[in-house]
């Protein structure tokens, strides 16, 4: 047997949006989203993002894409942007059958890094909907601190998704690096 082919980690160009926007709405949305542990099918529906807001990220000033390719194709990826004091860490998404073996701790301690020693980030924060109580558990096993500051989900705004309850918020989560 053969082992798979290494994974490698490149911050993303402009020709990988489409391939992008496709991994990340398969992590969170409809029903490919199901095959692993991290979607958000039972709290959102429709879309998770668009080309033109991947594109921003890809392309903005003040921040990268990091991709995880193996065998040519991405298979995780993770949004870093700077801000005044901190680095703010999202759209991070891993292919579905690719969940739970490792990948997502690997990107998520490769980001820490890049902000870290590219930037000299002292600070990791990213908000995660408040109802998402085992993906929080998963970030506090990576040391992440859970702030309690709420901020009110986008109601309205079908760009991020078209909510299925009432209820939901994004709390901060914060970790110090270095």
């Amino acid at each position: 047997m053969t082992s798979p082919a290494p994974r490698t980690v490149r911050v993303a160009r402009p020709e990988d949006v489409a391939a992008l926007v496709d991994l990340i709405e398969s992590a969170y949305r409809g029903e490919r989203s199901r095959q692993g542990w991290t979607h958000e099918a039972d709290l959102l529906a429709g879309q998770r993002t668009d080309p033109e807001m991947v594109a921003a990220a890809v392309t903005g000033p003040g921040g990268v894409v990091l991709v995880a390719e193996q065998d040519g194709a991405p298979v995780a990826c993770c949004q870093l942007e700077r801000r005044d004091d901190h680095v703010y860490f999202g759209m991070f998404a891993v292919a579905p059958g690719r969940q739970g073996g490792g990948l997502g701790r690997e990107l998520l301690a490769e980001a820490e890094r890049y902000a870290a020693e590219q930037w000299h980030a002292g600070e990791m924060r990213m908000t995660v909907i408040v109802q998402r109580d085992d993906l929080i558990a998963w970030y506090e096993r990576r040391g992440y601190v859970r702030t309690g500051e709420l901020s009110p989900f986008p109601y309205g705004d079908e760009r991020f998704g078209v909510p299925l309850r009432p209820d939901l918020a994004f709390e901060t989560l914060r970790k110090k690096l270095g």
